[in-house]
């Protein structure tokens, strides 16, 4: 299973999804992504390490990138973090192209770096990763 997680600066709830999704699915191809380009190469928010760290989750290795139009042929899931980031994904879809695209949540994951709740995103991300994993229906069998 090839899972892309996507959020705006790529520096806080998709790195830490992908964090968690590592640990619980190991055996899965699992990336993150931003919408938007300000952070690009650039390590997760500080304090979004220490969340992370503080819950056994090390994001210390991962660097962000903005979101293309050709990831969604890199992977089979596409994970949006809220609806405003899905409906950007959504305007870079290629015709034709079937990738689905889901959020992470039944509501918007709020993000940290405005909010600096740090441990209320982990929260809400942890669950649903766990649901993700989970939930076959949710996953194309690939």
């Amino acid at each position: 299973m090839r899972v892309l997680f996507v959020c705006l600066g790529n520096i806080c709830r998709s790195p830490a999804a992908e964090g968690i999704m590592r640990s619980l699915a190991p055996d899965w191809q699992i990336d993150s992504a931003g919408t938007g380009d300000w952070h690009v190469g650039k390590p997760p928010y500080d304090p979004m390490q220490a969340a992370a760290r503080a819950r056994g989750i090390d994001l210390g290795d991962l660097r962000a990138r903005q979101f293309a139009s050709a990831d969604f042929t890199r992977f089979d899931l596409i994970v949006a973090m809220d609806r405003q980031n899905r409906a950007d994904i959504e305007a870079l879809r290629p015709a034709g192209c079937t990738t689905p695209v889901v959020l992470m949540a039944d509501r918007d994951v709020p993000d940290p770096y405005f909010t600096r709740d740090f441990d209320a995103a982990l929260d809400i991300i942890a669950k649903a990763a766990v649901r993700l994993r989970d939930d076959r229906s949710a996953r194309p069998d690939r």
